[in-house]
């Protein structure tokens, strides 16, 4: 399994597929898969049984998973940026490829 370099809460952007260019914060990530959900992206209609927490049941809007290599890590200046790691102080740090500053 490799290491992920896209982290639950970080800013994303979607760089492929029908959703390209959306902004949104990584709600969960799947290493096992390979995948993300993205708050308020790839939104996708389910139908629900009705259920204890969901009396009415009906089709409900959700977050579908999207494939880690479509999205980039937005840095503190709002643009796109790859990930690398870096010993910084004795301790080891993500870092933005395009600025070099830790994330």
């Amino acid at each position: 399994m490799t290491k992920l370099k896209i982290k639950t809460g970080d800013t994303v952007v979607i760089t492929a597929g029908d959703h390209k260019g959306t902004e949104g914060k990584v709600l969960r990530v799947d290493a096992e898969k390979n995948k993300a959900i993205i708050e308020g992206a790839n939104m996708v209609s389910k139908h629900e049984k009705p259920s204890a927490n969901n009396p009415q049941g009906g089709i409900v809007k959700k977050e579908a998973p999207i494939h880690i290599s479509n999205l980039a890590l937005v840095d503190s200046k709002g643009e796109a940026t790859r990930v690398g790691y870096e010993m910084r102080e004795g301790k080891k740090v993500r870092v933005s490829k395009k600025s070099g500053e830790i994330i």
